[in-house]
């Protein structure tokens, strides 16, 4: 299998797998990539949980200030922060028992891949999961 191949693999278990999306960063600008991506999955019926450190609400969902805060179990978590963040937020991801971590466009974190792969989790990085997610016919999770 090439990397493409077992990329597109990862991928497809990714989006067949998750019903719950915790977003690190989901902005409360609905003009940013961080709020139309977002508000992309949720539209086609992902759970999508807000991680931000200050808003109350985003996208109608209670946000919360860390993933470690969120009551419910999260699928995948998809990050819209800079990459020298990506390795604590992976800690993170482990820490809650996430099943994938992915780093939005232009995203990469060869520290973050390490810790994430090492856990188990599957890793996509410097790839939109909206973008993703339509090109496999952008259906709703499997529940």
């Amino acid at each position: 299998m090439t990397g493409q191949q077992s990329m597109d693999a990862t991928i497809d278990r990714i989006l067949g797998e998750t019903t719950t999306i915790a977003v690190v960063g989901l902005s409360t600008h609905p003009e940013k990539a961080a709020h139309s991506v977002p508000a992309a999955m949720q539209a086609a019926g992902f759970t999508v949980i807000p991680v931000h450190p200050t808003a109350d609400r985003i996208l109608g969902q209670v946000a919360y200030r860390s993933l470690g805060d969120i009551p419910a179990a999260v699928d995948l978590v998809d990050v819209f922060r800079p990459a020298d963040e990506a390795p604590d937020i992976a800690r993170q991801a482990v820490r809650i028992g996430a099943r994938a971590l992915w780093l939005q466009l232009g995203l990469r974190s060869d520290e973050a891949r390490r810790i994430a792969t090492e856990a188990g989790l599957d890793y996509v990085e410097d790839r939109c999961l909206a973008v993703e997610h339509g090109l496999r016919g952008g259906g709703g999770p499997a529940r």
